[in-house]
């Protein structure tokens, strides 16, 4: 099990790393790869902190394994060679890889445990998806399970489990049964929240390593923020 700070250098925290992997947990506003912006990426700025680590001259390889939304915070992995690689994509691309959320909401779900089924259809010109009941023209089938796990003084911790990876996927889904995420304007939230975050967390993940073979659990400290220090279920 792995939940302890390795390196909190260069705004860069490092919760884990071997020969062949390295995990961060996400600040909000970072960008895991480059794209239209042209803001510096989470993967130039990993790829700098092993080639300072490491004293390494040339280029340095990292691969990109999965991603998070921009004010999304969290687990994000990478892979340090191209051995692993193709075997990390495996055990994401096959679900073998097990991810979980937490997610502060403000209405109290319908019930206290769930599994929601939709079928989501993303508009590139907004950068935004729609949940649909029954499946549409262009549309993919998406499946979370949560269940609330504390109740705030004025918001409900959920844990979130995907069975499918579709985009904004627990965003949308989550405003559909009325329960917007903080600070998530896109869907629904009523007030942003003052880092432009939005309160979702990649909390834990649990792989079996694909060289060493090994159970991997690993768990992302949370945001420093008065309401996320509250979440202790």
């Amino acid at each position: 099990m792995s939940n302890k700070i390795l390196s909190n250098k260069n705004n860069l925290q490092v919760i884990h790393e071997d020969n062949h992997i390295i995990v961060v947990n996400k600040r909000a506003g970072d960008i895991v790869q480059g794209d239209k912006t042209g803001d510096k990426p989470l993967s130039e700025v990993v790829k700098s902190f092993l080639k300072d680590k490491y004293n390494k001259e040339g280029n340095v390889y990292l691969g990109v394994v999965h991603r998070l939304d921009r004010p999304t915070t969290g687990i994000v992995m990478f892979s340090k060679t191209s051995k692993a690689l193709p075997r990390l994509n495996k055990l994401f691309a096959e679900k073998s890889a097990k991810k979980t959320y937490w997610a502060l909401v403000k209405k109290q779900p319908p019930k206290t445990e769930d599994t929601l089924i939709h079928w989501l259809k993303k508009n590139p010109k907004n950068n935004k998806s729609t949940a649909f009941k029954k499946e549409v023209e262009g549309s993919k089938k998406a499946i979370l399970h949560y269940k609330v796990i504390q109740k705030l003084d004025n918001f409900y911790l959920l844990e979130v489990d995907l069975e499918t990876g579709r985009h904004h996927q627990i965003r949308v889904q989550l405003a559909s049964i009325g329960c917007s995420i903080k600070g998530d304007l896109k869907y629904g939230f009523d007030r942003s929240n003052k880092d432009a975050s939005i309160s979702l967390h990649a909390r834990t993940l649990r792989f079996i390593h694909p060289v060493k073979k090994e159970d991997v659990f690993i768990t992302a400290p949370l945001p420093e923020d008065p309401l996320w220090n509250a979440c202790n279920p």
